[in-house]
């Protein structure tokens, strides 16, 4: 791959990076709200769907950082 090639990689790489901490803050925030909630609410049927919220944007952060990894090695 030519120097070119590389820095456009580079783009790509920075904006995954600023796409995934922006996912980690909103994650960070629907955590604190759910611990926050009283532990009825949180056995309710908004809780487990603040929860899978939760687990979907966990698994979209670790996915970016497996894209991102791989984009380093090129």
């Amino acid at each position: 791959m030519n120097a070119q090639g590389r820095k456009e990689i580079a783009k790509y790489i920075a904006s995954l990076e600023e796409i995934k901490d922006k996912l980690d803050s909103m994650m960070d925030e629907e955590q604190d709200k759910f611990d926050n909630m009283p532990e009825g609410l949180q056995e309710s049927e908004r809780g487990e769907a603040m929860q899978e919220a939760i687990e979907q944007l966990e698994t979209a952060c670790d996915n970016l950082d497996e894209a991102i990894s791989a984009l380093q090695e090129i």
